[in-house]
């Protein structure tokens, strides 16, 4: 299940809410109709560092970026006001870059600079709330027979930057 309007079901805002907050004990079985609860035997009121996420990553495609349904863009930015008051930080991998521009797909390397790429990050920034510097574009794997470098470097540099961004909010929680 994914966050779909409440019309077209999907998980509930609350239920990825306490998921990355660790209050979600293992084996619960998401429920489109309720959100867990703290009644809930499922719902751990004290939960370890272990069970929590200090990065919160969606991932949207860079091809309906511009479609997206406003109350899908009204959970996110609940989802996101709620993280971000506990300061957990949040990042948008943007997949699909090559296909939502001809000039990205005959040269991976001019990602950067292309215009409509950079218009479809910061119409993403705009709609999710995520600061552009944390918008990382990348191109999928799905034809390719063998693993290309200029892939390859745009995947690990955004992984790079997820792991940094979780352990300096673990660092700012064990300073507490």
């Amino acid at each position: 299940m994914g966050l779909e309007p409440p019309i077209l079901a999907g998980s509930q805002t609350e239920d990825i809410i306490n998921s990355v907050f660790g209050h979600v004990k293992d084996g619960y079985k998401f429920n489109q109709e309720q959100a867990l609860t703290y009644k809930d035997k499922h719902y751990t009121c004290d939960p370890e560092l272990s069970d929590q996420a200090f990065c919160l990553v969606y991932i949207i495609d860079a091809n309906v970026v511009q479609y997206t349904d406003d109350r899908l863009i009204d959970k996110l930015k609940i989802i996101r006001q709620r993280i971000s008051a506990k300061g957990i930080p949040q990042v948008v991998i943007m997949t699909k870059v090559d296909e939502a521009c001809p000039l990205v797909q005959k040269d991976l390397r001019k990602l950067y600079t292309s215009k409509k790429i950079k218009e479809k990050m910061e119409l993403c920034s705009a709609k999710v709330g995520v600061p552009l510097t944390n918008i990382f574009p990348l191109k999928n794997y799905h034809n390719e027979i063998d693993t290309e470098d200029d892939i390859d470097v745009l995947i690990l540099k955004a992984l790079e930057q997820i792991v940094h961004l979780a352990d300096d909010r673990l660092e700012d929680n064990e300073s507490y």
